[in-house]
């Protein structure tokens, strides 16, 4: 389930596209099998999750061949990325500045290596939704890895607008997840044993692959209310 609209970051054939902070790649295998051919590259600071990455290429048929569709992976650091000015035409980076040590680093870097033109697409929890999950849960703010801060709407578009960029919209995501992590929150300690946690668990996985049009529905609806991300999209200025 994506997180980032692709319509909105106006890909053409042959872009150059970044994943910054691919995790085990729903972002990235979706741009490499995107009916447009792109030329993707994840990137996460896990060698691990790049590692995932990479099988997951093989779990899918080839999609169709084009010299403008290509993958590349690689590990780094969102801070220090290893990739010269203005190498890509858009760059996602979904669910990461939560989790560095210096999001303006990030977003600094995220600029520099964007063409100018070019668009980038940031998405971070959404304020309430997690900080109800802080509030219920110590564990949860305190996992190794895990989320470091929250932040609020104006704060992501104001620390984005400082580095040059300039937005161009913004929406709100996966309001059916938010109570799953209130619930696991109020279960921290016991959350992978617990009957409830598991049955929700499977409910989002069914409506994962089965898509049906009564939640995909409701969850359009609710979005808006408790949409557990914020997404927003911005362009750096010619």
């Amino acid at each position: 389930m994506l997180t980032i609209d692709f319509k909105r970051l106006r890909l053409e054939d042959g872009d150059r596209v970044l994943d910054l902070g691919c995790g085990r790649g729903r972002h990235t295998h979706a741009l490499y099998w995107n009916e447009i051919p792109v030329h993707v590259t994840g990137l996460d600071l896990s060698e691990a999750d790049v590692m995932a990455t990479a099988d997951g290429f093989f779990e899918l048929p080839p999609p169709n061949t084009s010299p403008n569709r290509s993958g590349t992976l690689t590990a780094g650091d969102a801070q220090r990325l290893p990739f010269a000015d203005e190498s890509f035409d858009a760059v996602i980076c979904s669910e990461v500045l939560e989790h560095v040590d210096d999001p303006d680093a990030a977003l600094t870097e995220i600029t520099r290596i964007t063409r100018p033109g070019g668009r980038v697409a940031l998405s971070v929890p959404r304020y309430w939704p997690e900080w109800i999950c802080w509030k219920r849960s110590h564990g949860y703010r305190n996992t190794p890895g895990g989320h470091v801060r929250i932040f609020e709407h104006d704060q992501l578009h104001a620390a984005a607008r400082r580095t040059g960029l300039r937005k161009t919209g913004h929406h709100w995501a996966h309001a059916l997840h938010s109570p799953y992590w209130w619930l696991q929150c109020a279960v921290w300690d016991i959350r992978d044993e617990h009957g409830l946690v598991n049955a929700y668990r499977k409910f989002l996985e069914w409506d994962l692959l089965e898509a049906p049009p009564l939640t995909r529905g409701l969850e359009k609806l609710l979005n808006p209310v408790m949409g557990k991300s914020l997404v927003m999209y911005f362009v750096k200025p010619v």
